[in-house]
């Protein structure tokens, strides 16, 4: 099999089975987490309406202006809080970490400690 190939077959196989771990409700939606190398992006989800409510990203031009010359820990640890105030304005407190495939260390562990700062509760 090819490298890359493997590599992302191994991604999924994490991906899904730290998901079928998780049990989202209407009460506590996901805290869905996605790490590229330059980026960081999360979302809150709920699973039995298939709806978004609230998304955040460090991709933004808002974002990027005051981000300016920080590294990507702080840029996660930013939108972190954003995520939280927005969920807060949503009318959510408590929600259900999702970190996908990604370990929970790094710009992933930041962005979780910065929406625990926020207000929200997992």
């Amino acid at each position: 099999m090819k490298p890359i190939r493997l590599k992302n077959k191994q991604a999924k196989r994490r991906r899904l089975s730290n998901r079928a771990a998780l049990t989202s409700s209407p009460e506590r939606p996901r805290l869905s987490v996605h790490r590229t190398s330059k980026h960081i992006y999360a979302q809150l989800i709920d699973d039995h309406n298939g709806r978004t409510l609230a998304a955040c990203s460090s991709t933004s031009k808002a974002f990027l202006a005051d981000a300016g010359e920080k590294g990507k820990s702080e840029r996660a640890a930013l939108v972190g809080q954003e995520i939280a105030r927005r969920a807060v304005e949503a009318g959510v407190s408590k929600v259900v970490f999702d970190r996908g495939s990604f370990k929970y260390h790094g710009r992933v562990k930041a962005l979780a400690d910065a929406a625990r700062e926020g207000g929200l509760s997992f």
